[in-house]
């Protein structure tokens, strides 16, 4: 009953997409798997009035049909192609530049993949110009039904056969199939070539590690690899989708890519399964309690912000600092501090980031606080407030 209720569920991009099909020749949907790419397609093709063909490239069959994919796709040039797990077949992209480019009208190809563009760079940049990317995220605070709280959610983490599952026991086997598969098969599919046990090792660390700084060169040293061995297995995870960076905010643009990012793992479920975290009780007697609390918050306003803002961190030498910077372009638009509490209590650093970053507002987001203003350009808000309230509307007004 409970995963038909997550096949009920319109996904928040939904309408987004249906948009995009409307222009573009060719639509991406990317995101970790498992996270409902397929169901989405399914309701997308629900609503489309053009004639569909859907091929998943895990299925032998399915797969077998492309072994002359010029044939066969030139055959169907009046539907909407939807092909599946699209990066186990890199060479795919080519060709499908050239049939948009003989027959160029939008929704001919709707493509769904478990890694980003930059992973597949060399194939996808052949589609430049043609092609519409949107993310699916782990499910967020604007798309659960009431049935699920915020902290089963936070603690759960946003994958569906996590938070849908019936039985405890039976989501937390699903979390450790989903791990161990990422790390036996799909990573090396993708072009990791790394031991799966290396592997699980460094995204434990980074589950310890979770919204410091990174430290290439002791984590290298732990895992027995080398500084750059590390930036790259980061970096292969990241554009996977489960992990994300956040990198300072500094006025000299060109300044903050050298600077070093905090890591985050991009879900809270996979975060407390490789700690293992097992409910909300478990958590709350964790030393990781309030840095889950930050990925979670990081996590949903990252994937609730608008594409024209830009997320950083601020830190000085001096003691100023503060979780998040929202900014477009070189303008600091709002910061937030993040707290695990509802009576929180702000430090003289964080002070001192709000005189440095003159933001027009600065938020100190709790888990289910009142909302009101605490100073002048300081308001204290429960998350949830923040996210249906204040995000969209950045930058506010006091």
């Amino acid at each position: 009953m409970r995963l038909y209720l997550f096949n009920m569920i319109t996904r928040r991009i939904l309408a987004e997409i249906q948009d995009s099909l409307t222009f573009f020749p060719v639509v991406s949907i990317i995101g970790p798997r498992q996270v409902g790419k397929t169901t989405l397609t399914k309701q997308i093709i629900s609503k489309n009035i053009k004639p569909t063909i859907y091929l998943d490239l895990e299925i032998q069959s399915d797969l077998f049909k492309l072994n002359d994919a010029e044939l066969f796709l030139s055959q169907h040039s009046e539907k909407l192609i939807v092909i599946d797990e699209v990066q186990n077949k890199k060479d795919l992209y080519p060709l499908i530049r050239g049939l948009v480019d003989q027959h160029r009208e939008p929704a001919r190809f709707l493509l769904l993949g478990s890694a980003s563009p930059e992973l597949i760079r060399d194939s996808s940049e052949s589609l430049a110009g043609r092609i519409a990317y949107h993310q699916l995220h782990p499910f967020d605070l604007s798309e659960i039904p009431e049935t699920v709280s915020q902290t089963d959610l936070w603690v759960k983490g946003g994958f569906p056969n996590m938070i849908f599952t019936p039985k405890v026991e039976l989501s937390h086997r699903w979390m450790e199939n989903f791990i161990s598969t990422y790390l036996n098969r799909d990573l090396l599919q993708l072009g990791l070539s790394a031991s799966p046990k290396v592997i699980r090792n460094l995204w434990t660390m980074m589950a310890h590690l979770n919204g410091q700084l990174l430290n290439a060169t002791t984590i290298g040293n732990s895992l027995g690899v080398t500084t750059p061995t590390v930036k790259r297995y980061i970096d292969f995870l990241e554009e996977a989708f489960l992990l994300k960076s956040l990198h300072p905010f500094h006025w000299n643009i060109s300044k903050r890519l050298v600077k070093t990012p905090k890591i985050y793992l991009t879900d809270t479920g996979i975060l407390h399964h490789l700690l293992g975290v097992t409910n909300f009780t478990s958590l709350s007697g964790n030393p990781i309690l309030g840095s889950s609390w930050e990925s979670f918050v990081f996590n949903q306003v990252s994937a609730l912000k608008s594409n024209s803002i830009e997320l950083h961190f601020y830190r000085t030498h001096h003691g100023a600092e503060v979780d998040l910077v929202f900014t477009r372009g070189l303008t600091v638009i709002a910061t937030a501090e993040i707290k695990y509490s509802n009576s929180p209590h702000l430090t003289k650093g964080n002070f001192q980031a709000f005189d440095d970053l003159n933001a027009p507002m600065n938020y100190v987001i709790t888990p289910f606080s009142d909302d009101y203003l605490f100073k002048e350009r300081i308001r204290i808000c429960s998350l949830q407030a923040f996210i249906f309230k204040y995000l969209k509307n950045l930058p506010p007004t006091p």
